[in-house]
């Protein structure tokens, strides 16, 4: 990646928080890495060593400072100066793909050879796959010790470590102290009637207004709600049900997340898919700045700082909502998947006592849909195909949302289902497989939001205006999409 010290450096010393999981900060006379916003006193530069990095900083030999907590960082955006493969691998990592898997086998996954993955990390993040998994799981366990009140038994297991000794082994090694001694550090917390209860960060700026009035628009009644501060919904993972609710914070760049779900091994899955639903750990700095070339998509950037993708909790729901969105309104769409909910979706029995059946269904699965019957809910016979179609090919595992393959690849194949056409591929790239570069050019707002006033680009106009915005097309569709409203009233 690019790393320029000096600007980093800058960071360090005026403790910028819009650099906070950028980098990290290995203080030689310590042996401590820290985060560039730690509050003790700012080593000389003389007697530090910046890493792109946790996992970096960490095989060098550094211990993770335990004044900053770099496990609640904002984390490494996994698009930011990365090689295609590297991006996806790492993408892959979050997800879970080292914790019962070979590096071997995550390479074959990316088509590449293991020592070419390996060198590629070496070059790009400044650590090994491997590495990288392992810090990922060490920071996830301290954030359970300090902020939860689960048993260290639980949290050794979901935080993907394979025996409980091994997991008291490497807490000592790294902390110098038990899991016991840590939790003993932190102020007592009292257990959560709800679930298990952490922070997760962001580095700001961050829109999270916008992102909020954007998920209301389409929630599903039944599976979702969004609240004035926060969001919540039900989840299936491995058939285990569940539910989550992020509050954010009006006063710190955080929210809440409370997690209710009995499958705890399943936990880091879960809040890796939820920070890629609210797209946390973006940088919107960086991205801004790289857009700043083009004077119009800079001047909406300055107009609405922070606004970030939406992602989604569920590849395939999304894929539906694509289809069943197709020439109808964003409204018109939301009704249709309530009905979709309501006659196929598991009924679901809210934790929260408080909940007043709000949260009341799971979304069917592709197993589920492939075989449903879905006339009379108002989609017509052409989508109903559509929808039967793709249920089919993630059934077969022929279609998958993990963004392994290419966007390219993926749209080629989705497209190949009669009814799934390039704005629905594009689409479903932008929010399921979280492109930073997908771009549904056939949109219609999108190429009236980006032409003169009461003009419309063609889409291949479009194409050819958003060649500058690469790569973060996906962050210029949002800006216009915000936009739009403002040149129509």
């Amino acid at each position: 990646m690019d790393f320029n010290t000096d600007s980093f450096e800058l960071a360090r010393q005026t403790r910028d928080p819009r650099f906070d999981g950028r980098f990290y900060v290995g203080v030689l006379t310590t042996g401590i890495y820290c985060r560039p916003v730690c509050p003790v006193r700012i080593p000389k530069r003389e007697n530090v060593h910046l890493y792109p990095g946790a996992a970096s900083a960490a095989e060098a030999g550094f211990r993770p400072c335990l004044r900053c907590r770099p496990e609640v960082s904002a984390g490494t955006p996994a698009w930011l100066g990365s090689s295609y493969k590297v991006s996806r691998a790492l993408q892959l990592i979050e997800q879970g793909s080292l914790d019962d898997a070979t590096v071997e086998l995550l390479a074959k996954r990316l088509e590449i050879g293991t020592r070419q993955l390996s060198r590629l990390f070496q070059k790009h993040i400044g650590a090994s796959p491997v590495a990288v998994a392992q810090t990922r799981r060490l920071h996830f366990a301290k954030q359970l010790i300090d902020e939860s009140t689960m048993k260290m038994s639980d949290i050794c297991f979901a935080a993907g470590f394979g025996s409980v000794r091994r997991f008291n082994d490497v807490i000592k090694k790294t902390y110098g102290l038990s899991p016991r001694q840590l939790r003993n550090r932190r102020k007592k917390r009292e257990k959560n009637k709800h679930g298990i209860c952490i922070k997760l960060a962001y580095r700001p700026p961050f829109d999270w207004q916008a992102m909020l009035q954007f998920l209301a628009t389409r929630a599903i009644p039944g599976v979702e709600e969004v609240m004035q501060c926060g969001y919540r919904r039900t989840i299936s993972v491995n058939d285990v049900t569940g539910e989550f609710s992020l509050i954010f914070s009006e006063s710190s760049p955080s929210a809440e997340l409370i997690i209710s779900f009995s499958d705890t091994k399943q936990l880091l899955k879960i809040v890796e898919q939820i920070r890629q639903l609210f797209d946390l750990k973006a940088d919107s700095a960086e991205i801004a700045s790289d857009l700043s070339q083009d004077r119009f998509i800079n001047s909406l950037s300055e107009k609405y700082p922070g606004l970030r993708v939406p992602g989604c909790w569920d590849g395939f729901e999304i894929a539906v909502r694509a289809i069943v969105g197709q020439q109808v309104s964003v409204k018109a769409a939301s009704t249709l998947m309530t009905r979709i909910a309501k006659r196929h979706g598991q009924p679901y029995e809210s934790d929260f006592v408080d909940d007043g059946g709000t949260l009341c269904r799971i979304f069917p699965s592709a197993i589920v849909l492939a075989e449903a019957d879905l006339s009379g809910l108002g989609i017509t016979g052409q989508r109903i195909a559509a929808i039967k179609a793709v249920a089919a090919a993630v059934k077969s595992h022929e279609l998958k949302f993990d963004g392994v393959q290419s966007t390219e690849r993926f749209i080629n194949r989705i497209c190949q289902i009669k009814g799934i056409g390039e704005w629905t591929a594009q689409y479903i790239a932008l929010r399921a497989l979280r492109d930073p570069n997908a771009f549904p050019h056939g949109d219609l707002i999108l190429q009236r939001a980006a032409a003169s006033s009461g003009q419309r680009l063609s889409a291949r106009q479009l194409r050819k205006k958003a060649e500058c915005w690469q790569p973060w097309r996906a962050y210029a569709v949002m800006l216009l999409w915000r936009h739009y409203p403002q040149i129509t009233q």
